[in-house]
């Protein structure tokens, strides 16, 4: 197969594949690794900022020419999907943008927010543009939420469902409540029962079980197994789904995560390498690009050192 020449964006990466989404666009519209939580799953790494501070971190008008851009390309698009390096409601431009971008594109419009900043009105009123909003919800009490998530110290687990209970009142698209599962922590039949207590109370059109699928922050982070999955499922009711497969269709795939890998082994086989001089030279997203490292190493291909404060990857 013949690859075009991948033009470099800024804010966006994919579409890629997704497990819900179909072939979504991501739309990273905050800095890498700044957000409100610093989850034990998390794909990306430690947070490098805890904050609950919304900052216009970059121009709106540079983000819509990006997305103004790709609308002209041959790609496959079923989502425009905020999602990406950090939380994206810290975006104070978020309503603003989606507005824009609504304006350009009938295409649907999704956010996945770790749901901590629904106690705000202001994000909550942003949000209402939205097709589609996946809140998260891990854990249901104080010690949990700790415990998974890891949250800014400000933060409490009852003021952030009593915002979630809100938006669902509020909110008149689709909403799909995620539940991120690791085993041994808040998979307990204790913890479950709360959770299907909290979820009652909330208006929701599906909840989406999920795992560790992807090599987390912390080692000690382990993924249930489907049967385990099946259980809480029928647990939690008739609006509750796993869904840590996607479901491949036949269609035209606008990102290759095989050529992604191989061209980052020959640059790491020439010389260690940071995650942007591998962005520098290739143009992909450091999202993509923070992914397939993390599979490499998990592959025992490549291992990470640190010289002098900064993270390098090189050939074992």
């Amino acid at each position: 197969m013949v690859y075009k020449e991948k033009k470099i964006y800024r804010h966006l990466y994919g579409p890629v594949p997704s497990r819900r989404l179909g072939y979504s666009l991501g739309i990273d519209i905050v800095p890498y690794k700044i957000c409100s939580l610093d989850c034990i799953y998390c794909q990306l790494g430690r947070t490098t900022k805890l904050t609950l501070e919304r900052e216009s971190f970059y121009p709106l008008e540079e983000i819509v020419t990006e997305i103004r851009q790709i609308l002209t390309e041959d790609v496959p698009i079923d989502y425009l999907t905020f999602s990406g390096s950090g939380e994206p409601t810290l975006y104070h431009e978020l309503g603003r943008l989606m507005r824009k971008i609504k304006a350009i594109t009938p295409l649907p419009l999704a956010v996945l927010t770790n749901s901590t900043l629904l106690y705000r009105e202001d994000i909550r009123h942003d949000l209402l543009m939205a097709d589609l909003v996946v809140p998260s919800l891990d854990a249901v009490t104080q010690e949990m939420f700790k415990a998974v998530n890891r949250p800014h110290p400000s933060l409490d687990i009852e003021t952030i469902i009593e915002g979630l209970i809100k938006f669902c009142q509020e909110y008149k698209g689709q909403l799909w409540l995620e539940v991120l599962l690791v085993k041994g922590i808040n998979d307990s039949l204790d913890h479950l029962q709360i959770l299907r207590d909290t979820i009652r109370r909330l208006q929701l059109d599906k909840v989406q079980l999920n795992t560790v699928i992807r090599p987390p922050t912390e080692t000690f982070a382990h993924p249930l197994g489907n049967e385990e999955l099946e259980k809480i499922r029928n647990y939690l009711g008739s609006k509750a789904e796993v869904v840590v497969d996607f479901p491949r269709r036949d269609r035209k795939t606008a990102f290759s995560s095989e050529k992604l890998t191989k061209e980052i082994l020959e640059i790491v086989s020439r010389r260690p390498v940071t995650i942007e001089d591998i962005h520098q030279a290739l143009g992909y997203h450091r999202l993509e690009i923070s992914k397939a490292l993390k599979e490499l190493k998990q592959a025992n291909k490549i291992r990470e050192i640190n010289h002098q404060g900064r993270i390098y990857f090189e050939l074992k």
